[in-house]
């Protein structure tokens, strides 16, 4: 056995892998979108297999809140961007492979370009507007894309838009879910999810990857595994083989207003900014910076407390929620003006 084939020997044994598999995952390129709960085991076990390139593609920064299921990351890293302390630490697990970290936003505008240089993706998002925007680019571009999700006790793994032999496509996320109203769906970061379970949906994530790149086992396409955590069982929901949907255009993102620590500061000691505090009760209680405080999943049913005329700086830990809650007030409130705080609560402080 060649040297560079020692690392890999327990995986090139397996029947039915051998050499060939390997030399496919050295030439295969993925790219992971987002690193956190799913992308990171998914990452690790990637980069162990010996994936030649591997993008992570993250614009959120690490937090304390992170931590409990982002197995990445520790204490040091927080307010550091986590596409980069990703990239750091799978290069020093396996320095033969080739990791690209993407800071930059996946959105409309740039998410085609961005998935040119991949071979799969997968989506290891936990936002609704992202994980369409995915699986409508996978689509347009003719990739295959590998879906994970969790909430609290449940998760669930597919592959979507797999190219069948006759040129045709397996379905894709559309077929399941045409739409969905977000704002209805909290995140983990509100509904709570187990650790572990991060952990078991973006290992199988993983393992679909190496099935599809090195064509060996049965593939989750055309059905979805749905795993509770509780019980330690599963099913599979059949789809057929065959996707029903026709996607043309991506859906344009939406352009949600951001400002920065500075100017928020600046806008509070001019009484012209409200702050809105949109996370728990518990992360409010341990540190708050003042203002109203509803959870992001309270925003929609206390939408009168929000007056014309007045301007609205959402926060969060790290920006995302406040995103969201952004988004929200956007869609039901668009004459009132609202701003996320760039970065979150962790930038506050290096202001």
């Amino acid at each position: 056995m060649h040297l560079d084939l020692i690392r890999y020997s327990c995986q090139v044994n397996l029947p039915g892998f051998g050499e060939n598999g390997q030399q496919a995952l050295q030439k295969a390129s993925v790219l992971i979108v987002g690193a956190g709960g799913l992308g990171c085991p998914a990452a690790q076990y990637l980069a162990s297999a010996g994936v030649g390139t591997l993008g992570i593609a993250d614009f959120d920064k690490v937090s304390i809140s992170n931590l409990h299921r982002q197995i990445l990351y520790t204490p040091n890293d927080v307010n550091s961007l986590k596409a980069e302390v990703a990239c750091l630490r799978l290069q020093q697990q396996n320095p033969d492979i080739k990791l690209i970290p993407h800071i930059a936003k996946i959105t409309s505008g740039n998410v085609l370009q961005v998935f040119d240089n991949y071979d799969i993706i997968i989506d290891c998002t936990d936002n609704f507007e992202t994980r369409y925007l995915l699986n409508d680019a996978a689509v347009l571009s003719g990739k295959p894309i590998v879906y994970g999700a969790i909430y609290q006790y449940e998760g669930q793994v597919a592959v979507w838009n797999v190219k069948n032999t006759d040129g045709t496509y397996t379905p894709n996320y559309r077929d399941l879910f045409p739409q969905v109203d977000a704002t209805q769906v909290p995140n983990c970061s509100v509904g709570g999810v187990v650790p572990t379970l991060a952990g078991i949906i973006g290992c199988m994530q993983a393992n679909e990857v190496i099935k599809y790149i090195t064509h060996t086992g049965e593939l989750l396409a055309g059905k979805v595994l749905v795993f509770d955590a509780q019980s330690m069982q599963s099913r599979i929901i059949k789809l057929g083989m065959l996707t029903k949907t026709s996607i043309k255009a991506l859906v344009q993102t939406n352009n949600i207003l951001t400002i920065t620590a500075a100017d928020t500061k600046a806008g509070l000691a001019n009484h012209i900014l409200e702050l809105v505090d949109v996370r728990t009760d518990q992360e409010r209680d341990e540190f708050n910076i003042g203002g109203m405080h509803f959870e992001l999943d309270e925003v929609e049913d206390n939408l009168d407390e929000f007056e014309l005329g007045k301007t609205y700086v959402f926060y969060c830990s790290s920006g995302k929620r406040s995103g969201e809650a952004v988004k929200l007030l956007q869609q039901k409130l668009p004459a009132v003006k609202a701003y996320s705080l760039e970065g979150g609560l962790g930038n506050w402080n290096l202001d």
